[in-house]
Order: C-alpha cells, then sequence, then structure tokens
C-alpha cells in the first residue's frame, strides 16, 4: 500500500518556522509490561531480522518466529501451501524467490493457447490486469473525471482533491524553498570550514560572530537530528521527496491523465480476457509486489538473502496495482483468479478510499470465503481511524462483516512501549483484526538485491507468511480457523500508545483492533494445534 511517507514535513516546520529541536503459554507472559524497553538503537544484524525476533527473549516485539521455528516447526515443512500476491508485480526470477513461484503445470509456455482452459492464455506464473499501465489517477479523481455528479460520493470526491492538491502544491513550494535553504547554508559552511566535505561534528564545533554563518549553521544542526550523517544524504532524501511530491500533482492529482492502457471498459465487469502474463514489475524501482513476495516466501535454507516467513510456499503473482489506485474490476478479477487456481490465502497490501464498484469486489471476497480462502489486507497508511473512515478492499459492508475470512492489518515499530505503533497506520476497534511488524522491514527487491520499506504493506505479509505456515502444518483448517487462531493467539499488550505520531493522542492498545493485540507466531501455531485436535 503505497503512500507519499511525508519524509520531511516536520522538517520542512523545523526550519522554516524557526523551531528549536491456557494450556497455551502466551509469548511473553502476563509480565509483559515489566519486560525491560529497548533503549539502545538495534544493531544492523538485528534491523534486518527484528520482524522474527521475541519479545520476551530479545526485548524486541517481533512476531516469535524464530521461537516457532526453533520449537515448533524445526524441520517440518507440512504441505505446500500457495499463496496469491495480489500486487505491482514479482521479480520471479530473483535468486531468493524463483524456487518459491507458482507454475501452472496445465498451461504450456508461450504456444499462445488456453491450455487449461481457464480463460487465460499462456498464464504460466500467474495474471497481469493491468497490460502495460503504470501511471493512473487516484480513484476519487476518477470519479470527478467521469462528472457522475449523481454519485453518493461526487462531493467527497471534490473535497479530498481539492485538499490533496492543496497539501501537495504546498509541500512542492515548501520542499524547494528547504532544498535552496540547506544548498545555501551548505555553500556557507563550505567557504567558512575552507572545504567542501566535512563532517557533522565539524558543524557543531563552528563557533562564530558571523550571522550568515550562524543562520546556516542553525539550518544544517536542525537537519542533522533527523539522524543524517551527511549533506549528500541529506539532499538525496529531500529530491526523493520532492519527486514524490511531483508525482502526486502530475499523475495522481492529474485529471487529464489517460493511464489504463489495457482497451477493456473498467465499468463493465464483464468485459474479461483483457491484460497479459507479464507478473514483472514495470522496472526496478518498482520494488512493492516483490518485498511482500520475499516476506512471505523467501527461501530459508539457501544461505542467501532473508528468510521468509513461511517455509513451503508457493507465490502465485497476480498484477492488478498500478503507480495509482487499483480498479476495482481488476480487484475482483484478480480475486476470482486466485481462487480458481489453487490459492489458499491471499495476499492484498494495496487500498484506496473511494471504490466506486466495491459491490464487485464485495461479491469476490464472498467468492474466495465459500471456496475456503483467507485474504489478508494492509490497514492503510493515512494514520485513520477505519470505524470512521471508509478504506477498500473491506469485508465490511453497512456496519456488518460479510465473511469471517478477511484480516485487515495494522503495523507496529521496533521498539515496545509508547511508540509500538507505527505513526502513519490505520486502526479501528471494528475494522481493523490485528497489528504486526511494518517498519524498516528488510526484504527482497528486484534484480537480487535487498531493501528495508515500511508499512502497513509490510505488516499484511507477515499476516500472510504465519497463516501460510498454519495451512502448511495444518491443512485441515478452514480459512475461518485460521483466522481464529492468529487473532485469538497474539501478544495481549497492556501499555498506552501514541496514535498517529501525535503525543496528544494517547490509547491504549488494546482499543486500536478487533482483537486487540499483536501477531505472534509461535502462539498462533499452539493455537492452531489446539483448534485442530478438537
Amino acid at each position: 500500500m503505497k503512500t507519499i511517507k511525508a519524509l520531511f514535513f516536520c522538517l520542512l516546520l523545523v526550519l522554516l518556522h524557526n523551531c528549536g529541536s491456557s494450556p497455551i503459554i502466551s509469548t511473553p507472559e502476563e509480565n509483559i509490561d515489566n519486560i525491560p524497553l529497548k533503549i539502545s538503537n538495534l544493531s544492523e544484524s538485528e534491523l534486518k531480522k527484528w520482524s522474527h525476533l521475541d519479545l520476551t527473549k530479545d526485548t524486541i516485539p517481533g512476531i516469535s518466529l524464530e521461537k516457532a521455528y526453533s520449537e515448533i516447526i524445526k524441520t517440518n515443512k507440512g504441505v505446500t501451501t500457495i499463496v496469491a500476491v495480489i500486487d505491482s508485480g514479482v521479480d520471479i526470477n530473483h535468486e531468493d524467490l524463483s524456487s518459491s513461484i507458482w507454475v501452472n503445470t496445465k498451461e504450456i509456455p508461450n504456444n499462445g493457447k488456453d491450455d487449461d482452459n481457464n480463460g487465460f492464455i499462456d498464464d504460466v506464473n500467474g495474471w497481469n490486469f493491468i497490460g502495460d499501465t503504470y501511471d493512473e489517477q487516484f480513484e476519487f479523481v476518477r470519479l470527478i473525471v467521469s462528472g457522475d455528479s449523481s454519485n453518493p460520493r461526487y462531493a467527497d470526491a471534490l473535497f479530498e482533491y481539492q485538499k490533496q492538491y492543496q497539501k501537495y502544491t504546498e509541500a512542492k513550494t515548501n520542499t524547494e524553498n528547504l532544498i535552496q535553504q540547506v544548498t545555501t547554508a551548505d555553500n556557507r559552511i563550505s567557504s567558512y570550514l575552507k572545504k567542501k566535505n566535512y563532517t557533522k561534528e565539524d558543524v557543531f564545533a563552528i563557533r562564530t560572530e558571523d550571522q550568515n554563518v550562524l543562520e546556516a549553521v542553525s539550518i544544517m544542526r536542525s537537519v542533522y537530528t533527523y539522524n543524517f550523517e551527511t549533506v549528500d544524504a541529506i539532499k538525496a532524501a529531500l529530491n526523493k521527496d520532492l519527486k514524490l511530491i511531483n508525482e502526486r500533482l502530475t499523475v495522481h492529482l492529474n485529471k487529464n491523465l489517460k493511464g489504463r492502457k489495457t482497451k477493456d471498459n473498467p465499468n463493465d465487469i464483464n468485459d474479461i480476457g483483457y491484460g497479459d502474463n507479464n507478473v514483472k514489475p514495470h522496472d526496478a524501482e518498482e520494488t512493492h509486489g516483490t518485498h511482500v513476495s520475499g516476506i512471505i516466501a523467501a527461501k530459508r535454507d539457501n544461505n542467501k538473502g532473508i528468510k521468509g516467513v513461511a517455509n513451503n510456499v508457493k507465490i502465485m503473482p497476480i498484477r492488478n496495482t498500478p503507480n495509482g489506485d487499483e480498479y476495482d474490476k481488476d480487484i475482483a478479477l484478480a480475486i476470482r483468479y486466485a481462487v480458481d487456481n489453487g490459492a489458499k490465502i491471499i495476499n492484498m497490501s494495496f487500498g484506496k478510499y473511494f471504490s466506486p464498484h466495491k459491490e464487485w469486489v464485495k461479491d469476490a471476497i464472498l467468492y474466495a470465503a465459500s471456496n475456503d480462502v483467507l485474504i489478508v489486507h494492509a490497514a492503510g497508511n493515512d494514520a485513520l481511524n477505519l470505524d470512521s473512515s471508509l478504506n477498500f478492499p473491506t469485508d465490511v459492508d453497512n456496519g456488518k462483516e460479510i465473511a469471517d475470512n478477511f484480516i485487515n492489518v495494522g503495523a507496529t515499530y521496533y521498539r515496545y512501549g509508547s511508540d509500538l505503533v507505527a505513526d502513519y497506520s490505520n486502526y479501528g476497534k471494528q475494522n481493523v483484526d490485528i497489528f504486526a511488524p511494518g517498519s524498516s522491514i528488510y526484504s527482497t527487491v528486484p534484480n537480487n538485491s535487498y531493501e528495508s520499506e515500511g508499512g502497513t504493506s509490510m505488516a499484511a505479509p507477515l499476516v500472510t507468511g504465519v497463516a501460510a505456515l498454519i495451512r502448511s502444518q495444518y491443512p485441515n483448517l478452514t480459512a475461518s480457523q485460521v483466522k481464529k487462531a492468529i487473532l485469538n493467539s497474539g501478544l495481549e499488550i497492556n501499555t498506552k500508545v501514541i496514535v498517529g505520531g501525535n503525543i496528544g493522542d494517547i490509547k491504549s492498545f488494546d482499543t486500536l483492533s478487533k482483537s486487540g493485540k499483536l501477531l505472534n507466531a509461535y502462539n498462533a501455531l499452539l493455537e492452531a494445534s489446539k483448534l485442530n485436535n478438537n
């Protein structure tokens, strides 16, 4: 679920306004609030695997995955479980994923025929519902462009457009000004120190009565408080932000953009047969689907890169996510494709706040439920209470849950305590089911590379991975039982947390989701074992 992370909005304020700087043993047990907080920064190795660690043992709020493998799973791989990743595409040739990619054995590759008569030609590894489409508008922009003022959410769309256009226009101006300020400050300090490659320590050691230099020092000291070590790193981050802001204005909010290239009618669910079999991402910069897949299924025993959560999974890549909002038609047909071709779990790390054909997606969710397929969805990255804000796809219709096969996931940070909930994560006692690690998650990206990314998009596949473990170890459990095992077994955390990064908004962690809990793989497997035995 991709968003601009507003990396420098707080920094802008600092600089531009001149401000200062049971038989089932829970893991951990009831003494959770006595666990010492992790004060020191995580080491590089800890950061790369923090989501797999154990709070009791490591004082890091991971999902106790390593404990689950060492004490429960051991060498038992269970049955192979197919997991559909509906996303932006997957690098199926990645060194850590290639052997975990689903293959449609009923399809003869590249013969131009639909050998298995499933309606898709040469879908050897999955399907691409967006074809060559990449840049796309947001859904509320498409609603405005349609001119359908009778739509009950048309006024909401106009309001959202005006709000975002103003926000990002101002952000563009502010970021450009900030880049100029940093550049000017850099030049002044370089001139004063008589060297270009100065250090942070050099800046903090400056003592002078030159007001121009002092102003430059003040700016750079403020920037350095955001954990940048060099001026080049500062400028690179600012320019990356500016690129994302410009993309928001020229792509996502562009009323004149004609993005879709599939030649179908997106408002006709019966207009099918479009797209192609290219399930790879648009380019190497489109990392999202590959990153999500690695969290779930990167090989655990190949001594490369990372270890995915599940040890016996085949990833079915389904491409439906452009650089913008997905179409409801693509979402609905992607879910149905996954179900019809054998997926037992579907990961959907995407979302939007407008859904003109939500009934198509609702019917697809019900279709998955009727075929015993579990859906795991990322709750979103806008710090919203989903009990009072619409978010799609959803298993809720008119305030009621339509099926018991849908898990909505919020994200947490790697420090236990008041900062546990990620400041961007959506939440909701009724409409978010559970929280899982989502910030700074290290995983696969295209071209045999690895990077850390954050968001509820990264939290959802951790839940998906645990669900895949359960379905592999206990294949007789239904999707509903797997959901129950995950939600009932999470860590009960009693501490109060900051919500939405607002220190004035403090809530008890157990009020932010339906379960009130944090994902725990060890407990979930124990709970699944209990359900299986019963």
